[in-house]
Order: C-alpha cells, then sequence, then structure tokens
C-alpha cells in the first residue's frame, strides 16, 4: 500500500471528484434496505470531499442484474444518503451517458450526484476502456473507496485509473491495512473460521490460511467436502464429491504445516433446509435422506474453546443455513464467541457473515467488521487486488 496515495496526502480541493463507492446493501423482499452498514461505511470519504468543496459524483452497483432492472436501482440508496446528508441534494443520474451535460456542467456544492447502478451497462464488467474513458470525462480526479469491489477488474474499479489521477479513500485504506496486517504481522495464536459452501472456490485461500494460522475450523457446506473426504456418507447433504481429492491434499498440506485443521464432530440435520423439525447426530451417523445445515452442540464447544484461546481471529462465511433459525445457533455461537474473546484482534467479514449478524449486539466487539466477502478472501490469499494495483500504476 506504500505506493498508493491517499486523499489525505493530496490538495484535492475545489475538483470534480469521481468516487468509486459501495452502496451494494442487501435488500428486503418488499425493496427497501435491510442493512446499510456499507453507505455508512463510504460516509467518512464522502464527507470529507464535500467539506473540501468538491462537487461529488458517485459510481456503485446494486446486486448482479441482467440488464436494466427497475428492482436494481439506487433510488434507495439516493433516499438513505438523504437522510445521512441533509445539507446536500442528492441526485440520482438515470443514464449519464444520455444524460443532458449540464446536470454534470452545471452541478453546485451542494448537490451530489449518484449514478444509476453501473452494472446496467455490460461494459462496466467487461472494463471496456471506451465505457471507462467516458466514465472519467465526467471528473477531474477518481477516488477509489469500494472495498468489497476492488477484487473484480472492472470499468470503474481499475478501468478509469488509466484517464485519471487517482487516490485511495479511507474505507479502502483502512480494510486493506487491517487485514494486509493480519497476513504479515499476526498475533499467535491465529484462529480462521471458514464457512460458505464451497471448497473449490475456496483452494488457495484455504491453503494461505493453513500456511499463516495456528487453527484452522471448517464450517458450512464445504465442510461437508471434507467429512466426505474422511470417509464418512454424508446423506443428501450439499457436496462437491469432484472437489475430494483437492480436501484430501489440504488435509495432508496442513499436517506438513503443522496447522490444526478442525471439522465438525456433530451436525444438526433435516430433510430439507425449509424444515421445521431437525435432530443432532454424529458426523458419522447421517441418515440417508436427512442433509447437514448447521453444526451441533459439540461443534460449537470445539469450535468455542479455539477461539478463546485466540489472539487473532479471521472468520468469513456462516457454518449453518442461518436463514432458517433452526439452522442459525451455529453461527450465533461463533459470533458470541469471538466477542467474548476481548484479547484477540478479529476480522469479520463477508456478504452472507454480515448479513447473519446485521441485528446483534456487540458489534463493537469485533475489531473489524469488512464489508468485503470476496475482497477480504482475496486479499488475504494473494496479498493485493486489481483494485489496489491499478491505484499504484495510476498517474
Amino acid at each position: 500500500m506504500n505506493k498508493i496515495t491517499y486523499i489525505d496526502e493530496v490538495d484535492i480541493k475545489n475538483k470534480r471528484v469521481l468516487l468509486r463507492a459501495d452502496f451494494d446493501v442487501s435488500l428486503n423482499p418488499d425493496q427497501t434496505i435491510a442493512n446499510d452498514v456499507r453507505i455508512q461505511s463510504n460516509l467518512p470519504t464522502i464527507k470529507y470531499l464535500i467539506k473540501n468543496k468538491n462537487r461529488l459524483i458517485c459510481v456503485a452497483k446494486l446486486g448482479r442484474p441482467k440488464g436494466r432492472d427497475p428492482k436494481l436501482s439506487l433510488s434507495v440508496v439516493v433516499k438513505r444518503l438523504q437522510q445521512y446528508l441533509p445539507d446536500y441534494q442528492i441526485i440520482l443520474v438515470d443514464d449519464f451517458l444520455n444524460t443532458d451535460k449540464a446536470v454534470f456542467n452545471n452541478q453546485k456544492e451542494n448537490q451530489i450526484l449518484v449514478l444509476e447502478n453501473i452494472r446496467f451497462y455490460p461494459e462496466e464488467k467487461n472494463n471496456d476502456p471506451e465505457f471507462a474513458k467516458k466514465l472519467a470525462r465526467l471528473a477531474d480526479v477518481f477516488v477509489s473507496d469500494g472495498f468489497a469491489v476492488s477484487h473484480r477488474s472492472e470499468a470503474s474499479v481499475v478501468g478509469v485509473t488509466k484517464y485519471l489521477p487517482s487516490y485511495c479513500g479511507f474505507l479502502l485504506k483502512k480494510e486493506a491495512e487491517m487485514i494486509l496486517n493480519v497476513v504479515k504481522n499476526p498475533q499467535k495464536p491465529l484462529v480462521a473460521i471458514i464457512g460458505g459452501a464451497k471448497v473449490s472456490t475456496k483452494i488457495g485461500l484455504i491453503k494461505k490460511l493453513t500456511e499463516i494460522a495456528d487453527y484452522l475450523l471448517i464450517g458450512g457446506g464445504l465442510a461437508n467436502t471434507f467429512i466426505s473426504a474422511q470417509g464418512y456418507s454424508i446423506g443428501n447433504s450439499f457436496c462437491e464429491f469432484e472437489a475430494v481429492k483437492q480436501a484430501k491434499d489440504l488435509i495432508d498440506f496442513a499436517k506438513d504445516k503443522q496447522t490444526a485443521l478442525i471439522f465438525p464432530v456433530d451436525a444438526i440435520v433435516a430433510e430439507q433446509k425449509e424444515s421445521q423439525q431437525s435432530q443432532e447426530v454424529k458426523v458419522n451417523q447421517i441418515p440417508q435422506r436427512m442433509a447437514i445445515f448447521d453444526i451441533g452442540p459439540e461443534t460449537q464447544a470445539l469450535f468455542g474453546s479455539i477461539i478463546a484461546k485466540a489472539k487473532t481471529i479471521v472468520w468469513n462465511g456462516p457454518v449453518g443455513y442461518f436463514e432458517n433459525s433452526l439452522f442459525r445457533r451455529g453461527t450465533d455461537f461463533i459470533y458470541y464467541s469471538i466477542a467474548q474473546n476481548q484479547t484477540a484482534t478479529s476480522i469479520v467479514g463477508g456478504g452472507d457473515t454480515l448479513e447473519a449478524l446485521s441485528k446483534k449486539e456487540h458489534l463493537d466487539k469485533i475489531t473489524h467488521i469488512s464489508t468485503g466477502g470476496g475482497a477480504m478472501l482475496e486479499l488475504i490469499e494473494k496479498g493485493t487486488l486489481p483494485g489496489i494495483e491499478a491505484l499504484k500504476n495510476s498517474s
């Protein structure tokens, strides 16, 4: 990060600033905002820039639209921003490519423009250079503050840095420094907890964590593949059978590195994820018609005892199907175990993880709650991100 220029290291005043923010909030079924932590996390950068009389043009995405989708309009974000910034007029620009240029040319200091969902444009994901140029023409400088999208090589993340002087915002700086510090200088013992569904997408990450962690606790759907790799039948549970060989290799790799790879010893099973009845069983006794949807009480106790002695904790991914309250006890237990360990530096991240914790108390007892899931994992694994590299190479 030492080759990057931060916004408080340069004199950005009276400029038109293109700000890559992260407004990718989770929505309720009625299209209202369920959790706006990502909007709040960008506010320090926004307030710093507008305090210096800059005219802001915010770029962000919401969800994964296939073309223009009114349900994924940033209009809900604009309304919430308006509540946080009552002294400013927040204006949604429906289509920046075809909008009357007067909207940008006549923008006043007390106006913040928010471009409609940038993923409505296929050129964004393709990192189309002409599209990036059109975005760059809107402003004098570019500020990157969307940590959660920094692992994407997209036009509004990396493309525009080729055409504008580009700087790093406060959120991106904080996220990168916190996570890289844990990877490079962790206090020991380091305990990593990884949940979620797929082993195949996390092989590199698990390998990296095995190299730096003392304990690696595996839960969620990806634990099923490891349980299967140990020769147990897992009934109807989700499993990447094609990744069983890789899971066996990772178990051997952990032995070589003398890292304790810890798997569930019991589970909460049911016939389907919507079930209202469940039972506790040992992992070597999963009934054929049942599927694993959470870690069991013995596993909770095992994981909890390890978390309690940690000096550094990294957690990404729920350990059960938390959307059904019957299967969220394991994820809740992990969270409260981390919150109770006040001597450890703790980093928690991932979209599903944030959703699982969104209405929890004790959030202030977590050292750092990351706004990024994929970005956090890729930064741990690779030590950098495309969005960070683009800032290093910018003019």
